[in-house]
């Protein structure tokens, strides 16, 4: 029987068929505009919901999954680095695929896509708005009508991220081990002494009272992802048929988002500090990113994802003054263990 366990390694989550995901901080882009791909400011914390049954709402231990800390209107990107095999996944926001805009489905579907093929996608930084772009995700909070979730389907119900992850089918995965095994023997044989590699700078981005047992609990602030502005960043058309994916999950995970006041209550950890302010990143001359691949085909954007608001159209203004990179801080790019995560109902 396959093993469906997920599991946390450090402040990585770790799906079946070698999936690993990172939850990266980062600097919130304005709302106009289209940008180049924002510096990644260290990890979220990930921790276990079941760790702390005691103090996280009886809903959320119905789910199951993992929470991390998030500031209102914080921003954040998914980074795949580490992913082992090649993996379909399925990124939900609130139940809203974000590539798709459809609703959660436990099965792939290719009209649209509904998953990111991985390892070929590094990361994921918003919403698919098509046209090589995506539209950052935001922390806010349920109830506004702010997230995507609200906006696509009138309600705010689960808030949160939504992963899901299917393998290649047995014959499709040993033909392209076989066929990487080739591609390493290759490479050996041509490579110079002392070779090179290259670490993806967004993917190695820098680090940086619970309630007694038997005591009241309270609902948490529920926060879920709404858009913020838009960069340069394509969403990969897989290339492979369909049926070469299984046709159920290997594993899934449910990720809550909880505000910093509520993650020191329900896990008696400081919340990471406010994020760098976007200025003195900038004046620092710290590094923006930009991402090509030429051989891969983007895919197209979708009404439903299209017609999303920015959570500025909510929550106001931003006030803190935007600091354009210059044209040398654009850096262009080239083209495990621990316990397992309890999965719940939704």
């Amino acid at each position: 029987m396959a093993d469906t366990t997920v599991r946390i390694d450090g402040n990585t989550l770790r799906l079946p068929g070698g999936v690993a995901v990172r939850f990266i901080r980062t600097l919130r882009l304005p709302e106009s505009g289209t940008h180049a791909l924002p510096p990644g400011l260290g990890e979220f914390p990930v921790r276990r919901v079941a760790d702390y049954a005691d103090t996280v709402p009886q809903a959320w231990q119905a789910r199951g999954g993992v929470m991390l800390p998030v500031y209102l209107r914080e921003a954040m990107w998914l980074s795949f680095g580490g992913t082992a095999e090649p993996a379909a996944l399925q990124v939900g926001v609130g139940k809203v695929c974000a590539v798709s805009g459809k609703p959660w489905s436990d099965r792939l579907r290719r009209k649209p896509q509904n998953y990111v093929v991985l390892p070929r996608q590094p990361w994921l930084d918003g919403i698919n708005s098509g046209k090589g772009t995506v539209r950052q995700f935001v922390a806010v909070p349920l109830g506004l009508g702010a997230t995507v979730e609200g906006q696509v389907t009138g309600e705010e119900v689960w808030g949160g991220v939504q992963l899901q992850s299917f393998p290649l089918k047995e014959p499709q995965l040993a033909r392209w081990r076989r066929e990487e095994m080739l591609r390493a023997e290759r490479a050996r044989s041509f490579m110079p002494s002392g070779g090179y590699g290259a670490a993806m700078p967004m993917a190695a981005a820098p680090a940086q009272g619970a309630v007694p047992a038997g005591g009241p609990r309270r609902a948490a602030a529920a926060m879920g992802l709404g858009v913020g502005g838009s960069m340069r960043q394509e969403v990969y058309e897989d290339d492979r048929p369909l049926s070469d994916w299984a046709e159920t999950p290997a594993g899934r995970v449910f990720v809550h988002l909880v505000t910093p006041p509520e993650w020191r209550r329900i896990t008696g950890e400081a919340p990471p500090p406010s994020p760098v302010d976007r200025a003195a990143y900038t004046r620092a001359g710290l590094p923006w990113f930009d991402y090509y691949d030429q051989d891969a085909e983007d895919l197209a954007p979708t009404d439903t994802l299209g017609a999303v608001k920015p959570v500025g159209d909510w929550l106001g203004d931003d006030h803190e003054p935007w600091q354009a990179p210059s044209p040398g801080q654009v850096k262009p790019l080239k083209d495990a263990p621990g316990r397992p995560v309890e999965d719940g109902d939704w």
